[in-house]
């Protein structure tokens, strides 16, 4: 029997997952279901990556240990996944006993063969990310170019392990194998991280506990991302003894994984394999984000959707289905509730389930649910027939491809097509005359044979609602399977049909938006969204603070500044005249919006140029951090930012200086 081995990331455990969660389990879950309909012995891996700076810093501020925290947040995933019918093989946590061991060994294995040495960091770091950056790695405000947060000076003993050894294998791997897919992403990693010169990375972390300790070093915790990443092969026994599945499963075939991860994986993750001298996985598939209006979905501004909710109104094969269709591999997708209800009734309740409910109806009202055997084709019939027949090898180079949106494309072009045929065909003029008899018994099995062979190929995507359909169109279990899927004339002759329930039913997408948005905003938590603060600064004297002068000014003019996204020019009255302030708040207000409003001026700050335009002195605002969850991340570190500007009273003069 031919083995598959799957994994998605293992997820970070942050705060309640959403429907950005869901795509890539939902996705993995389909191929292996598709995988074992094929007859393949499948591993489907899953999990949570559990330790790190930014769980013990939540873990505290809820006032539990960190591993009460991850215990909480695990038993929602799992009752997720349940949920969704996410059929796993097996749940890895890097908490467990048998991962830790693992870990310990594989770091010391690094240490042993000279690739792991002892030194100083001295860098950027970001907390929420868990990730080190040089200075010319940051983005263009000098944030994380991950997340697009603060990084924080780092300085401390740590363990580093040696890239530039894997450099050129690594480029090798990206650009000429079809290790990378899409693999238009290979030229983005080679050209910001290889070719600028692979620096060794930091794999130990001595300013926090939570973390699996370096048995020959017990101050250092293993850097989260070593410890992550080798779940793919402790989940299998590599170094333990708690399962034995290594030999029989590895090389993964596929990792999955969202594209805020894929540096990770498609770099960090084959130089330790290589310095292992352990094979690589056969394939990296990166996806995009699901988005809510073209952000990427977050807690802190309230567009988040419980798939729960959802799936309690639609079902959960409903929502599986949406999110799979919308997604094309490589690229973003836009959620919203009218995305979501008009694919559910376009392709699910009239397509598909009126497909099933036109065809199982007319057997039952011509034939009284039983087609007579006898039959009478025509060559309008052909073209379904050969689709219907075609239609499965169609689907396996998707699925091998990786391409799950395609596929069912695919499905639903033969899905559309027999509605066509029942158009063209016209049975309910032929169902009139009792001479038709053979001919309309014809077209209606050639319906039923598309359907059956349509929803055998939707099961890996909709395991519930299949089953259902085959129930109405008289069609067991065993015939609906993969080798069946690839013949047309499986059905018996005679089969009867069984009227049901309908699949799918039309949604009022007008008065259904209205009722949705109204239950996502009842379900929304009533408290303040959680923010990340940023630690106090070092204490000050009272006459270091009496050097900062702080007034009241007025905006009179304010511009965007052309060579930026991001900088307003704004033309201050301070009280004594005039002065010229550059912001970097345009993404947060428009001139229009400034313009007469009083705010608070750092106004004894030296002047400096941004973009080419001067600044003399700064506007008082505040930033706010909000963490997020993050689709198909084990770090969970998603963020958004928002600035708000500090407005004060119209009655106070410009020029008061605060004090």
């Amino acid at each position: 029997m031919p083995k598959f081995y799957i994994t998605t990331p293992i997820y970070y455990p942050s705060g309640n997952p959403h429907i950005g969660h869901c795509y890539t389990t939902v996705a993995c879950d389909s191929i292996a279901r598709y995988r074992r309909m094929q007859g393949y012995d499948v591993m489907f891996l899953t999990g949570t990556d559990e330790h790190g700076q930014k769980i013990e810093q939540k873990a505290a501020e809820a006032g539990v240990t960190p591993q009460q925290y991850v215990d909480g947040i695990v038993a929602i995933f799992k009752d997720l996944w349940k949920y969704m019918n996410i059929s796993y093989d097996r749940y890895i946590r890097t908490t467990d006993d048998y991962h830790v061991k693992s870990v310990q060994g594989i770091f010391k294995a690094l240490y042993d063969k000279g690739y792991i040495y002892k030194g100083e960091y001295t860098g950027k770091y970001c907390t929420p990310c868990e990730s080190f950056w040089t200075q010319t790695q940051l983005d263009e405000n000098g944030c994380c170019p991950e997340c697009h947060r603060e990084v924080k000076d780092a300085k401390e003993e740590a363990y580093f392990f040696k890239m530039s050894p894997f450099a050129d294998r690594i480029e090798k791997l990206l650009t000429e194998t079809d290790f990378l897919c899409p693999k238009t992403r290979a030229t983005e990693l080679v050209n910001n991280f290889i070719r600028p010169g692979l620096e060794d990375l930091c794999v130990s972390r001595t300013s926090f506990k939570w973390g699996i300790p370096v048995t020959f070093d017990p101050d250092h915790v293993v850097y989260v991302w070593v410890d992550a990443l080798s779940n793919y092969i402790t989940a299998l026994g590599y170094g333990n003894d708690a399962y034995n599945d290594y030999d029989k499963f590895w090389p993964a075939d596929v990792h999955m994984v969202a594209k805020d991860i894929m540096r990770f994986h498609a770099i960090i993750w084959p130089a330790i394999l290589m310095a292992l001298e352990l094979p690589l996985p056969k394939h990296l598939a990166v996806h995009g984000w699901i988005t809510f209006n073209g952000a990427k979905m977050s807690k802190s501004i309230g567009n988040v959707v419980d798939p729960k909710l959802l799936g309690e109104r639609y079902g959960a094969d409903a929502i599986r289905y949406h999110i799979l269709r919308e997604m094309a591999l490589g690229a973003d997708s836009d959620f919203s509730n009218e995305i979501m209800i008009n694919r559910i009734n376009t392709d699910l309740a009239n397509s598909l389930g009126n497909l099933v409910s036109r065809t199982v109806a007319m057997a039952d009202k011509y034939f009284g649910g039983t087609l007579p055997t006898d039959r009478q084709a025509e060559p309008i019939d052909e073209e379904l027939i050969s689709m219907a027949k075609a239609l499965r090898d169609k689907v396996d180079a998707r699925m091998d491809a990786v391409t799950l949106n395609l596929a069912l494309i695919d499905i639903f072009d033969v899905i559309s097509r027999a509605n066509k045929y029942i158009d063209e065909t016209q049975p309910w003029i032929l169902g009139r005359d009792s001479a038709n008899s053979a001919r309309l018994a014809s077209v209606l099995y050639d319906l039923l044979e598309t359907i059956r062979i349509t929803t055998t190929l939707l099961s890996p995507f909709m395991p519930t609602t299949m089953p259902k359909i085959w129930e109405q169109i008289g069609a067991s279990a065993d015939i609906c399977t993969y080798e069946d899927a690839g013949r047309f004339g499986v059905l018996p002759a005679d089969v009867t049909v069984h009227k049901g329930e309908i699949i799918f039913p039309r949604i009022d997408a007008e008065k259904e938006i209205d009722e949705l948005n109204e239950l996502i905003r009842a379900s929304a938590p009533k408290t303040e969204p959680e923010i990340d603060l940023v630690p106090l600064s070092d204490l000050i004297g009272i006459e270091d603070f009496g050097k900062v002068d702080m007034r009241i000014a007025q905006i009179k003019e304010c511009e965007k500044v052309k060579k930026s996204k991001k900088l307003l020019r704004l033309i201050l009255n301070d009280g004594f005249g005039e002065r010229q302030v550059v912001s970097g708040i345009a993404q947060w207000y428009s001139p229009e919006d400034l313009i007469g409003k009083k705010i608070i001026l750092v106004a004894n700050l030296k002047p400096a140029k941004l973009c080419g335009v001067e600044s003399n002195g700064m506007i008082v605002a505040a930033s706010v951090v909000r963490t997020t969850g993050s689709a198909d991340t084990n770090n969970g570190t998603a963020a958004e930012e928002e600035v708000k500007v500090l407005f004060v009273d119209d009655s106070i003069p410009c020029g008061a200086k605060l004090s």
